[in-house]
C-alpha cells in the first residue's frame, strides 16, 4: 500500500476486466451528482465510488496498468447488479479507520481487505465477512528464526494502521512501522527488519515470485480470528444489503469460489463466515 498519508489522491477508474489507472490533480469533490439505482443511494450518478489504499495484492493492486484483485471482483458483482461501474478512488488507510471518506460523499463504500473490529465499527458499518484472514510471520531462510515466539529480542515490522501491527504490539512488540506492504517486503529484504507480520494472503502472493520463495519463509501463521469485510457510512443499510446479497448470490452460484482460486489460491469451505466474529 504505497500511498503516503497525505499526498494527493488517485482516482483509478477500474472494472475487472477493464480497470485503468488514471492520475488526476486530487481528489473529487464528491458533488458530482449522485442518484438512486435499485433503493440504493450512490454519490456520483452511474458509477459505485470505492475507497481502497494500493497496493495490497491480492485484493487490489495495479497490474499491467489495470487495477485487480479479490475486492476489485467481488465489488464488480455488486456494481453489475446495480447497473452501475465500479470507480475506485486511492486514499490513505487511516480514512477506512475513521470512515471520514465515506461521510464526506468521496466514496460509497471502502474495499481494502480490511478486519472487521469493534473499534472500527463505531465509525463504520461492515457488510457480511467475506473472507477469513490470519497472520503470518516471514522471515529470511537465513535467519534462524523458526516461529513467532522465536522473535524475542529481534526487530519486527508492520504495516502501518493494520491489525498485524497492533497484533505484535499486544503482544509486546515495538515494530517498525512501513506505510505499505511493498514497503514490509523491501524492509526485511533490505535488512530493517528480521522478521514481519503480515496477512498471509499477500505473503501468499509475494512467494508466488521466485526469488521471493528463495529468500523467504513463513516460519508462524497466527489465527487471530480476523475476517475482511467491505464498509460504508454509518446507517447506509441499502448498500449493505446490496453487498451482502451480491456475496451471498456469488457463494451459491460458484462465482466466489472461482475468484477465490483465481487471486487468493486453493478454496476452503470455510473462506467466509456468515456472521463478523469477535474483533480480535
Amino acid at each position: 500500500m504505497n500511498t503516503v498519508l497525505g499526498r494527493r489522491a488517485r482516482i483509478l477508474a477500474a472494472t475487472t476486466a477493464t480497470a485503468g489507472l488514471v492520475l488526476v490533480a486530487g481528489c473529487s469533490s464528491g458533488d458530482g451528482g449522485g442518484e438512486t439505482v435499485k433503493g440504493v443511494s450512490i454519490v456520483k450518478a452511474g458509477q459505485l465510488t470505492t475507497c481502497t489504499h494500493l497496493p495490497y495484492p491480492p485484493f487490489q493492486s495495479e497490474i499491467d496498468g489495470k487495477v485487480q484483485g479479490f475486492d476489485v471482483s467481488l465489488i464488480d458483482l455488486v456494481a453489475k447488479d446495480l447497473g452501475v461501474k465500479q470507480d475506485i478512488l486511492d486514499t490513505p488507510f487511516e480514512n477506512f479507520k475513521t470512515g471520514a471518506f465515506l461521510n464526506s460523499g468521496e466514496c460509497d463504500l471502502a474495499a481494502a481487505g480490511m478486519t472487521i473490529t469493534d473499534e472500527r465499527k463505531k465509525n463504520v458499518d461492515f457488510s457480511d465477512p467475506y473472507f477469513d484472514a490470519t497472520q503470518a510471520v516471514l522471515v529470511d531462510k537465513k535467519s534462524g528464526i523458526g516461529s513467532f515466539d522465536a522473535l524475542k529480542g529481534k526487530k519486527l515490522g508492520a504495516q502501518a494502521q493494520t491489525t498485524g501491527e497492533e497484533y505484535a504490539k499486544g503482544k509486546g512488540f515495538d515494530p517498525v512501522s512501513f506505510e505499505s506492504s511493498d514497503a514490509v517486503l523491501n524492509g526485511l529484504r533490505t535488512g530493517q527488519v528480521q522478521a514481519v507480520i503480515i496477512d498471509y494472503p499477500v505473503v501468499q502472493g509475494w512467494l508466488k515470485d521466485k526469488a521471493n520463495a528463495n529468500a523467504f519463509q513463513v516460519v508462524d501463521n497466527l489465527n487471530t480470528g480476523e475476517q475482511y469485510g467491505f464498509s460504508v457510512k454509518k446507517g447506509n443499510t441499502e448498500l449493505v444489503q446490496a453487498i451482502n446479497k451480491a456475496l451471498k448470490d456469488a457463494k451459491a452460484d460458484g462465482t466466489y469460489k472461482k475468484l477465490y482460486e483465481q487471486w487468493i489460491g486453493p478454496y476452503a469451505a470455510g473462506a467466509a463466515s456468515a456472521s463478523p466474529s469477535p474483533a480480535s
